[in-house]
């Protein structure tokens, strides 16, 4: 792939607007811990999972020579600086020029305009703004960051992307699994498994114009609204000479350095009074290893008086009651969980299992008023299977031996040794600390209105626009929960 760090950005200061949302007549987390609660299957909300054709004029090429295509913004550590990204030359098919330039000194909630390209050659993008992010500050958020995981680029994502649209998010958390060009052979022919359809083969490249279409269709919301990206499994592609996540970290700028990482695969950034910990679940995350060390480091280095809200995301979860992926990441959960809640975590977003839940504040298993609460949101609308048999139900539970992936290693994954499940490997009922779940398309919306409060909604894709499949406000208990915090 190439690689640029050199253009011209024109920028122009316009104004600064923020709003705050408040709504009544919500549960919040304080009325909890909830009883279990499971939406029966809908057929009809499998929608068209049906991948969008390279015919389709939403992934189209439309600009000419060198101009610049595929424009997205991402977010550095404050709200100071952020990346632009584009894409030029794409000729015969190799990869086009990838771009990333970090733009400094923004003022905090500010909207600007710009441009980025080479006017030398007469290759300027469109005029686009952003709006940076507000100061961080206890007082001091954005007004909704929309959540969402495993999106792909079919039928449902385009329900998906329309419907958060619709809800004017100022940030978009994408929890893995972005294009799914892994699952195109290198002609461009699709398979549902790579590895089956080319077995004996040593080179496996897969189809990245895919990249491509997915860059084109997010064009015209991430050029307005930054985009923060964490690996998942679908971002492996292994390809020659053992490469892995080549396409994930050359076409999506990182705040990496900015926050003391070394890698993609996990980074920090600050939006208003919200720290935001992005982690890899497919890169070593034991003690020993440099993931887990930053991970202190940041931590220890978190102002909770500047940033109130600690939120995590990484792609696959530990806690979820699906069959699909049940228990898939506990090695990381064992690894991490202690220093999170050691640290207060408040919120943790996850993907993977296509479909949606909401646990109850939970920490080793067991119903905890301090523990974070766990969310996924794979629900985005990609080609493959929505998840819908649980773990709980007979027949369901899977054998212990065929739960780790084999990419992340290991085995951890042992029967509950107390509890209601004590001795068991799954419940047989849905279990205390899942809350809410529901096999539906959709995405997620995170509106924190002061240092305690946090409404958190779910839209399905089925419904229409105003409505909410689930809805909670996230409540914080500073007093009754006292974490480790730090500060420079």
């Amino acid at each position: 792939m190439g690689f640029a760090l050199m253009s011209v950005i024109e920028l122009v200061l316009v104004f600064s607007l923020s709003f705050f949302h408040s709504d009544e007549g919500v549960l919040s987390t304080l009325d909890g811990p909830f009883k279990p609660v499971t939406v029966p299957l809908d057929n009809s909300s499998r929608g068209k999972a049906v991948d969008l054709s390279d015919t389709d004029p939403v992934v189209q090429r439309v600009v000419e020579g060198f101009e610049p295509e595929q424009i997205s913004l991402s977010l550095s550590a404050t709200y100071d600086s952020v990346w632009i990204s584009w894409i030029t030359g794409l000729q015969n098919y190799t990869s086009g020029i990838i771009h990333h330039v970090r733009l400094t000194g923004l003022m905090p909630d500010t909207l600007y305009q710009y441009q980025c390209g080479d006017p030398s050659i007469s290759a300027m993008s469109d005029v686009y703004y952003f709006r940076t992010m507000p100061v961080s500050g206890p007082h001091s958020y954005p007004s909704r960051v929309a959540v969402v995981g495993d999106l792909g680029l079919t039928f449902n994502t385009t329900s998906t992307v329309d419907h958060m649209i619709s809800n004017h998010p100022d940030l978009v958390l994408l929890v893995g699994d972005v294009s799914y060009a892994n699952l195109y052979l290198t002609n461009g022919t699709g398979s549902d498994c790579y590895s089956c359809s080319f077995s004996q083969t040593p080179i496996h490249e897969t189809y990245q114009p895919r990249w491509d279409y997915w860059g084109r269709y997010m064009q015209p919301l991430v050029s307005k609204v930054p985009i923060m990206v964490v690996e998942g499994n679908h971002e492996i592609e292994q390809q020659a000479e053992n490469q892995t996540f080549v396409a994930y970290s050359c076409r999506f700028a990182f705040p990496s350095e900015e926050s003391g990482s070394s890698s993609t695969f996990y980074y920090s950034f600050n939006a208003g009074g919200i720290h935001f910990i992005m982690l890899g679940a497919y890169i070593s995350y034991n003690k020993p290893e440099d993931q887990y060390k930053w991970l202190e480091r940041d931590l220890a280095s978190v102002d909770r008086e500047a940033t109130p809200w600690l939120v995590a995301a990484w792609h696959p979860p530990w806690y979820s009651t699906y069959k699909a992926h049940y228990r898939e990441a506990e090695c990381m959960r064992v690894e991490m969980e202690d220093i999170l809640y050691k640290y207060g975590v408040d919120i943790v977003f996850n993907g993977h299992v296509h479909a949606y839940e909401r646990s109850n504040r939970v920490y080793n298993y067991t119903l905890d008023p301090c523990g974070p609460i766990y969310i996924i949101v794979g629900d985005g609308g990609n080609r493959e299977k929505m998840a819908i048999a649980h773990a709980d139900e007979a027949g369901n539970c899977p054998e212990p031996s065929t739960t780790p992936d084999e990419y992340m290693g290991g085995y951890c994954a042992f029967n509950f040794t107390s509890g209601p499940a004590e001795g068991k490997f799954c419940w047989d009922r849905q279990p205390d600390y899942s809350a809410y779940r529901e096999s539906s398309f959709g995405h997620g919306i995170l509106e924190v209105q002061n240092e305690t409060h946090a409404l958190w909604t779910w839209h399905r894709n089925k419904d229409m626009y105003n409505l909410a499949g689930d809805e909670i406000y996230i409540v914080r208990q500073p007093d009754r929960c006292p974490v480790e915090s730090g500060g420079t």
